[in-house]
């Protein structure tokens, strides 16, 4: 069963705060789920720490980066093909997951979130124990 849900063009709409004026780019994700959570990898190129905003409001986790990309002060651009500086992806988490327990790391671009299961959808492993059922009465 999947973990995350993967967004819908309504849920990639800007948030309350942004305006239609403000578009934004869709970065490339890969989500790999295993036993304990999933794992979710966003490329941000460009984005420092202090760009990046990280939300979980209800089921709905949203990452919402500004590229800053410095040029010396001397320098004026002439031609750029990014032409959005804006990242913005939402995903519908599942009820299986824990958004307390949620981690995130951002390093050369590169966004990884760790979103562990909730502790009753982790599979565990039952004891088994011999001779120590009381009998039927």
């Amino acid at each position: 069963m999947n973990a995350v849900t993967h967004p819908t063009p309504q849920q990639d709409t800007p948030a309350p705060a942004q305006t239609r004026e403000t578009p934004a780019l869709r970065p490339r994700v890969d989500i790999r789920e295993d036993g304990t959570g999933i794992t979710l990898v966003a490329d941000l190129p460009g984005v420092p720490k202090d760009r990046l905003e990280l939300r979980v409001e209800g089921d709905q986790l949203a990452i919402d980066a500004e590229m800053a990309i410095p040029a010396p002060e001397d320098m004026e651009s002439v031609h750029g093909e990014v032409s959005v500086p804006r990242y913005r992806r939402v995903f519908t988490l599942s009820k299986e997951l824990d958004p307390d327990g949620i981690s995130a790391d951002l390093q050369q671009g590169v966004l990884t979130l760790r979103i562990p299961k909730a502790r009753h959808a982790q599979p565990r492993r039952i004891a088994v124990q011999v001779g120590s059922m009381p009998s039927p009465a």
